[in-house]
Formats: C-alpha cells, structure tokens, sequence
C-alpha cells in the first residue's frame, strides 16, 4: 500500500546554490513595489530623508518577515504557499489620501485598525468562499494583470502632459529589458531558462549603465546599517471614520488575497485543504499589516507578482520564497542594499514588472477558458466583469464625483469587477437550481 502524499508538496529537491539563485530573482522582481510605495508616500507627505529611509527599511523587513510566515507557516498564520508581501498599490493610495485629509498619524492608526478588522471580518467572509470559484479567480487575476500593466506602463512613460511624457529612451530601455527577458528563455532549458526574469532585469541594468540612465554613485555614501524605528510619526492616532476606506478594501484585499492562495495552490499542485489555506493567508497579511503600522508603513500584503514570477519559472518551493525573505531582511538591514535597490533604472525594472503582470492575465484566461463560456451565466458574468471592471482602469477618474464609498468600491477596478462577476455568475446559478427544481416537481 503507498504511503500518503504529504499535505503539501512545495518544496522541490533544489540545491541551496539554485534555491538562492532564483530567490535573488523572485527578490529583483518585487523590489520595485516597496521602493516605489515608499517613494510615493514620501513625496506626497514631504518625508525628510532620514524618514524615508527609515520607512524603506521597515518596508523591506515587514515584506521578508512576510514572505517567511506565508511561506513556512507559522501555526494558524501563513499560506505556506511560495509568496512574497508588498505594499499594495490601492492601499497606498488609500494611506496618502487618509493622511493628507487627516495627518499620517491617523493613517499609522488606519493601518493597525484595518489589520485587527481582518481578524474580525475573516469568520464571516469564510462563509463565502464557495463564491470564488476558478471561473471567477480568473477573472479577478485578469483584472489584476490589466490594472498592473496600465500602473507600470505609466511609470514608464511619466505623467501625461508633462514636458517629459513618454522619453523615448525609458521606452526602449524598458523594451528591450522584455526582450532580454525572452531571449533568455528562448535561448535556454533548465535553470538557466527559470532564471530569465532575473536575466532580463540585469541585462537591462547594463544597458542602462552603459546609457548613462543609471547611476549608482550614492550607494557608498550613508551609513552601514540601519534598523527601523517604532512609531517614527509618533503615537497613532485611531479615527473610525477617517479609517473607512482602508476597512472597506480589506473586504476586496481577503477576496484578492482568496484568489492569489486559489490560484498558486493550482500552479505548484499543493495538495493541502485550498479553503483552509485561505484563512492562514489573510491572517499572515493582518499580521504583518500590524507589524507594518507600528513601524510607520501601510499595508503589507500578499502579492499578485507571486503568481506571475512562479508561473513564469517554473520553480513551486516555498522555501524559495523564504530564502528571498532573508535576503528582503537582509536589504533592511543593511542600508548599501536599500540604497542600491532604489538606483535600479526605473524603466527597467517596470519591463521586468509588466512581463510578470502579463503572465497573471494569462493565467486568468486559461482559468476562464475553462468553463463553457457559451452558457448565458457565463457569458454575463464574464461580459459584466469585465465592464465593471476595465471602466475605472481604462477610464481613470470615472466615479470621482461619485461619494467616497463609491470610489473605494466602484473604483477599484479588480474590485468592481469581481464582485460583479460573483453576484451575476450567483445569479444565474440560483435561477438555473430553482429552474431544475420546478422541472422536477
């Protein structure tokens, strides 16, 4: 008689030298997100340097704790998937727009508050996890890529209107990384193809180099290490009121982070209970969450850039995940590696993102291809999705005039989206059961 599979089967027969290879990739990929949240919110809120680099810090040693507590599990806590945490993109806009209304006090409070309402609100929302269904993750990741491709690609090009909209030479540089990227994989079998995203980034690097579009001068210059302060804003302040849009996306953030542990549990064939693993999962990120508020940032989250990077490489160990924890502490840490993570060349490092986003949209279409799209609930809840949810990222300022409810909701493009997927795909099959059930009688 076979011995029963283990619960879960992430963890490939890798050596420590491949292992900690393709953790510098995963590591390279998702850097982008916390440099680019912290920087974002420190020139909104006019940060002094000393300030901003203290937040980077604390940024990239909630994101490694993260990516060890989802990837190894601790307890109740963590996926035990291969996952990494960042800020999210929503969240910081939430964070800047709470702070500017109030003071960043009470966005330090919004943080700690929405974390200990995801421990609230997760009884509940298991209750309707039988609504996420593949069809509808996929719309859900769909939706993520579309949104994530049009935020990078905007990086790219710059504020429209500006007198340096769309320089050619960010473009090209951010073209060719993608192609760099893909030659590596062309070229290539084996390890050497699983590392084509880390490929790309540095060939993309050089050439910026070499352009003149990168300069990393400052590296060497600040101290050695650097360890983050609690409360570096001081105490915070807890307004119910102020917080309500961070405790409204917590909602979509527990149905994102359903989807994510849905669809990387599929891509690396874990057999462990999927519904069980959500919860873990959005404990981990309310975890961290808390951690994050007290040490001055928002919302540490899981990421969608896990799913590309993994589908991307082939490569389902947790402990890959883990190990590029260490290293994101390691960059917190050690304040050379927070400064050379920020002098990476902007264009290149967003190719590199809106490749790995790309292949999340794809991974959604094959999750929608799988379901007879030709049933009228299908179709719908496919067409309405899509609607609701490609109008506020196409259409940027959509419901702006709208309540502020509204726009957390209605403008949230994976949110909209999604849940307008679930409510009609519920609506149909409600009607097609009471449909079948007077048949029957």
């Amino acid at each position: 008689m076979p011995l029963p599979r283990p619960a879960v089967l992430n963890n490939e027969a890798l050596s420590w030298q491949t292992k900690l290879l393709l953790a510098i990739q995963h590591v390279l990929v998702v850097a982008a997100t916390p440099i680019t949240a912290v920087f974002l919110i420190a020139k909104a809120l006019h940060f002094s340097e000393a300030v901003t680099t203290s937040v980077l810090s604390a940024t990239f040693l909630m994101c490694g704790l993260g990516a060890i507590v989802q990837s190894l599990g601790v307890g109740s806590i963590g996926a035990r998937l291969p996952f990494i945490m960042v800020p999210g993109g929503a969240p910081i806009a939430i964070f800047i727009a709470i702070a500017l209304q109030t003071n960043i006090q009470t966005a330090v409070g919004a943080v700690i508050l929405t974390s200990l309402f995801y421990f609230l609100a997760l009884p509940v929302f298991r209750r309707f996890l039988h609504h996420f269904p593949p069809f509808i993750i996929g719309i859900m990741l769909l939706l993520v890529s579309i949104n994530l491709i049009r935020l990078y690609g905007g990086l790219i090009t710059g504020q429209p209107g500006s007198a340096n909209f769309a320089p050619p030479e960010s473009i090209a540089l951010s073209l060719a990384t993608i192609l760099i990227t893909l030659l590596f994989a062309l070229a290539f079998t084996g390890i050497l193809r699983q590392l084509s995203v880390m490929f790309g980034l540095l060939g993309g690097t050089i050439l910026g180099i070499l352009s003149g579009s990168a300069d990393f001068s400052a590296v060497s210059h600040g101290p050695l290490f650097s360890v983050p302060q609690l409360f570096p804003f001081g105490w915070p302040v807890f307004n119910l009121t102020a917080s309500l849009p961070l405790l409204i996306y917590a909602v979509i953030s527990m149905a994102e982070a359903a989807g994510q542990t849905i669809a990387t549990a599929e891509i690396v064939n874990s057999t462990q209970d999927v519904h069980k693993a959500i919860p873990r999962t959005v404990r981990g990120d309310a975890i961290m969450s808390l951690l994050g508020g007290i040490f001055g940032t928002s919302l540490i989250i899981t990421s969608g850039e896990n799913i590309g990077v993994v589908r991307t490489t082939n490569v389902k160990s947790r402990h890959v995940t883990a190990i590029a924890g260490l290293l994101l502490i390691l960059i917190a840490l050690f304040s050379p590696l927070v400064r050379l993570a920020t002098c990476l060349p902007g264009p290149v490092v967003c190719g590199t993102a809106v490749i790995v986003f790309s292949i999340i949209g794809v991974i959604g279409i094959d999750m929608i291809a799988r379901e007879p799209l030709h049933t009228p609930g299908k179709t719908y809840a496919l067409a309405t999705g899509l609607v609701m949810g490609m109008l506020p990222i196409l259409v940027p300022g959509l419901y702006q005039n709208f309540p502020s409810v509204v726009q957390m909701v209605f403008g949230n493009g994976m949110a909209a989206g999604t849940l307008t997927a679930i409510m009609v795909n519920s609506l149909f099959l409600f009607s097609e059961k009471r449909a079948a059930l007077r048949s029957r009688s």
